[in-house]
């Protein structure tokens, strides 16, 4: 298949990139498509949607060999269940899926055709397949069951951002990082309350740690 676009974020590794799409709605992207397809012909109509599928490859976790079976980290990493009733990217073809606020088409920008998007979980350079509308009638099933998903409590952790790391970045900025350490983005069988881990974040890395449900950045330094 062909690459027809890649999406540009703050995110540069695997680490922080929320687990699902749609979970940190502040969280932006910028899709900008390869030369053979900056055609804004191809757009045409595209602005009348909220929402967009995106279709792309987990380009940092190709395998090998592929396994039937895998460990959602979700379940810590202790349970296996079949690869096709997770959404793990060790698979078969190392394809994820997508849904994405549409926030603007941008026809002619510097380097053609744009869309900006929200709610992503890719990180940057991500390579993308193809992209279709969301439509609410058919994409939409509010009876839909979870599977082991729905036996997962939602905690959302209180975020300690202070002022003099929060001025390094835009608000726009603020937001996505404050909703991503939200969302805990320490694997899950990661529980040292005394452990300091490190976030690429926008040409940073933001340095955190969680204790007593509280995510605490500690330091923001200058990658490389």
């Amino acid at each position: 298949m062909d690459i027809i676009a890649r999406i540009h974020t703050d995110l540069p590794s695997k680490f922080g990139v929320p687990r699902q799409s749609g979970l940190v709605q502040e969280l932006k992207g910028r899709i900008v498509f390869t030369p053979e397809y900056r055609d804004p012909e191809a757009l045409r109509g595209m602005e009348d949607f909220s929402h967009i599928w995106l279709i792309w490859e987990f380009s940092e976790a190709r395998c090998e060999r592929w396994s039937p079976t895998v460990r959602p980290p979700r379940l810590g990493g202790n349970i296996r269940l079949g690869v096709f009733a997770t959404r793990s990217p060790f698979r078969p073809n190392s394809m994820g899926l997508s849904c994405v606020r549409l926030e603007k088409v941008v026809l002619h920008g510097e380097e053609g055709p744009e869309l900006h998007v929200s709610g992503i979980d890719l990180m940057d350079g991500t390579p993308i397949f193809d992209i279709k509308p969301y439509i609410p009638y058919a994409d939409c099933h509010p009876e839909a069951t979870g599977g082991f998903t729905t036996t997962l409590a939602d905690v959302t952790l209180e975020v300690d951002f202070p002022e003099k790391w929060r001025a390094l970045f835009s608000v726009e900025q603020q937001a996505s990082i404050t909703g991503i350490l939200s969302r805990d983005p320490r694997p899950h069988y990661h529980r040292d309350p005394g452990r300091i881990y490190g976030m690429p974040f926008a040409g940073r890395d933001i340095r955190f740690r969680v204790r007593d449900g509280v995510a605490e950045v500690v330091d923001v330094a200058t990658e490389g």
